[in-house]
């Protein structure tokens, strides 16, 4: 058997310059426009120019917005979630045919190239309605769209930087290329993609390690992007995982990467977005549990998997594995799910990402049947580091304050 193929039916399709044509293509940059760009637009080049966003070949147009929007397609009829655009403002200047340089200094600063084939406007709270439910500006991901400038420009581009992730995260950012290598010098074509943002507790250790038993391996698969205020940051959750993946799993059973993504909170949506870019990587399932790229309370705990029931035939060749909620019973004396555990809520005990932060951002203790302890130790480090840090920030304040006086 192979693996999977890449999303559209074809092969992966990497925006990224290397070698003579990138060193060419940072030249041209010196004398094109420049266009600051935000972080979740650079993200999105960095997952095109590593072949993720297959099919993709740059920003989309009104008519590929328009059908992401409604009907979750882009013109061509291939299936894609979530619409992948780039804004600008009046103050730009941009006009179609320009050639543009786009930057971001949070990232390095020149991340593409890009030629303006469109310039649109757009309706932010239809976006929103269509792909998040809401246009509740308290959504992280509404708030993203609400604040994109005036237009939207369209256009292929050519991606000129992995935005420092390879270096920051060694070992764990992989490019699709690089996984399906990965996958097929072991022999592995079933494979499940768990997708997180949290250092992971029991909950998910026990979501991993059902996959394991029916798949040929796991990819445990880390979102790099930037995350929403007092979510734990990607470089300590690598080091927890790591610590749980070392001590708690059998070698060669999963793999643990990255990937240069921003999270935009979309629920239903993102677990297919999730899913598309999985495949690219050469996964043949996607794990969906309790409330999968959710927040809040915008989504019921299983609506990421029952979307998927309502795709028209075709729309992905990655299939899910939809798990339900997961706990630990103190009856059974272990983790089990509402499938397999007949005992009354009294007897659980519910995990989740956000009691953890909650938790041990307040101080506390976790039980043993929350997290292992190697994992516990590195998170109530980073916990207390920011307590010594706010400390620090609000006794110097206080001596500014007398210093006035």
């Amino acid at each position: 058997m192979a693996l999977v193929p890449p999303h559209g039916g074809g092969q992966l399709k990497p925006l990224l310059l290397e070698g003579s044509a990138l060193d060419q293509a940072k030249q041209k940059a010196a004398g094109l426009k420049r266009v600051d760009i935000t972080s979740r637009e650079a993200c999105d080049c960095f997952m095109m120019g590593i072949g993720a966003f297959t099919p993709l070949d740059g920003f989309m147009g009104k008519a590929d917005w328009q059908g992401v929007c409604d009907k979750m397609q882009i013109s061509t009829g291939v299936f894609w979630p979530i619409p992948i655009t780039c804004s600008v403002g009046d103050e730009e200047g941009v006009s179609v045919g320009d050639e543009l340089a786009l930057y971001n200094d949070e990232f390095g600063g020149l991340i593409a190239l890009m030629k303006v084939t469109e310039k649109y406007e757009i309706d932010k709270k239809h976006e929103s309605k269509q792909v998040f439910g809401t246009d509740d500006t308290e959504h992280p991901g509404v708030a993203k769209v609400m604040e994109q400038k005036k237009f939207n420009i369209a256009g292929p581009i050519q991606v000129l930087s992995e935005g420092g992730f390879p270096e920051e995260y060694p070992g764990i950012y992989a490019k699709p290329v690089e996984t399906r290598a990965i996958f097929e010098e072991k022999g592995w074509t079933r494979i499940a993609a768990f997708q997180t943002r949290n250092p992971l507790h029991r909950s998910h250790e026990y979501l991993c390690k059902i996959a394991v038993e029916i798949m040929d391996g796991v990819i445990i698969h880390q979102i790099l992007g930037k995350l929403k205020s007092g979510d734990i940051p990607a470089d300590i959750r690598v080091k927890a995982i790591t610590a749980l993946t070392d001590n708690y799993f059998v070698k060669d059973t999963i793999i643990t990467k990255g990937y240069p993504m921003e999270m935009r909170y979309g629920g239903p949506r993102e677990a297919l977005l999730h899913a598309v870019f999985r495949q690219n990587f050469g996964c043949s399932h996607l794990i969906v549990g309790r409330d999968h790229a959710g927040v809040g309370d915008y989504y019921g705990p299983f609506d990421a998997q029952t979307i998927f029931n309502k795709l028209p035939e075709g729309s992905l060749e990655i299939r899910t594995l939809n798990i339900d909620w997961t706990f630990h019973c103190y009856k059974c004396g272990g983790m089990a799910s509402m499938k397999t555990c007949p005992h009354g809520k009294d007897d659980r005990l519910l995990l989740s990402g956000t009691m953890v932060r909650k938790t041990l951002s307040e101080g506390g203790n976790l039980p043993a049947e929350f997290s292992r302890p190697e994992v516990v130790q590195i998170l109530q480090a980073y916990y207390q580091g920011l307590e010594e840090k706010v400390e620090i920030k609000l006794h110097g304040h206080a001596t500014g304050d007398a210093d006035k006086k």
